[in-house]
């Protein structure tokens, strides 16, 4: 983006935005304060929940639009105004739920539904969860049946094992060959499903429509595989210096780390003098 005017940045949190210990430090609230007041637009574009969300949107100043569920809604922080949401369809999800348990005996699921607000998890799913993966205790969880999980549709769909890694299980769900999904990791303990064609770049794209942004006024910044299609998309594509290989690859750029302040870095260096 050498030259090119900046007028919307774009972040991953978990990983990129935020430090080891989850927080936002004192130089990236700066930069990002920086940013918004020359009157550039900042978007946290996430796999959280909003319940997850909240609570760093106001470490950052994080106000206006922000993308949940890797794309699939979009939220007005400010207003509550729901930009938009792609759900994976009752019968998609199901499908590919008894196609991959015959694959893999034992998978527990959840659903994120009700504009990312509603957390419905398989008996089994909460013994196995943490505070951290959802932002939700898993004594708040609950239990129903796979059949009352699957039964609705999903802004996003939730596996995991109790002891198979992630990656065992994404590479067994694209083994599948079956479509009707997008399929992705953010670096949490399980595999997350979207509905089809649904990516951060996608929902980024509506985001830059609402506000008038194209596309190559956009500054990226990402870590993990669920990042790769928004760097591919944004004018600038940043990963930072943890950041999957595959990842530091497709990016136009590669920062420093998360601990060492990389976005703030690279926004500093960007920012209108």
């Amino acid at each position: 983006m050498t030259g090119g005017r900046i007028r919307l940045i774009a972040t991953d949190l978990d990983g990129t935005l935020l430090d080891g210990t989850g927080r936002v430090s004192e130089r990236t609230r700066a930069a990002l304060d920086a940013a918004r007041d020359a009157g550039i637009a900042t978007v946290p574009v996430t796999a959280r929940q909003p319940i997850g969300l909240r609570p760093i949107a106001a470490q950052a100043g994080f106000d206006g639009w922000a993308l949940c569920g890797n794309g699939a809604y979009g939220v007005h922080l400010g207003t509550g105004e729901h930009l938009f949401a792609e759900e994976i369809p009752a019968d998609v999800q199901h499908e590919l739920a008894e196609a991959l348990r015959a694959v893999i005996p034992d998978l527990l699921f959840a659903s994120v539904r009700d504009a990312g607000e509603g957390f419905v998890a398989q008996e089994g799913y909460a013994a196995i969860a943490d505070l951290n993966d959802h932002k939700r205790h898993p004594e708040s969880m609950g239990g129903v049946p796979l059949a009352d999980v699957l039964a609705a549709p999903s802004l996003k769909l939730v596996i995991r094992h109790p002891s198979m890694p992630t990656s065992q299980i994404f590479d067994a769900l694209r083994a599948l060959g079956r479509t009707g999904f997008e399929a992705t990791l953010s670096g949490a303990p399980f595999v997350e499903v979207m509905a089809q064609g649904v990516t951060k770049a996608t929902g980024l794209a509506q985001v830059c429509t609402r506000l008038g942004v194209d596309r190559s006024e956009v500054l990226a910044f990402g870590d993990a595989l669920n990042d790769l299609e928004m760097l591919q998309w944004a004018g600038h594509g940043v990963a930072v210096a943890n950041a999957l290989e595959v990842v530091r690859e497709a990016a136009d750029e590669v920062t420093d780390a998360n601990d060492a302040d990389g976005v703030a870095a690279v926004i500093e260096r960007m920012l209108p003098r």
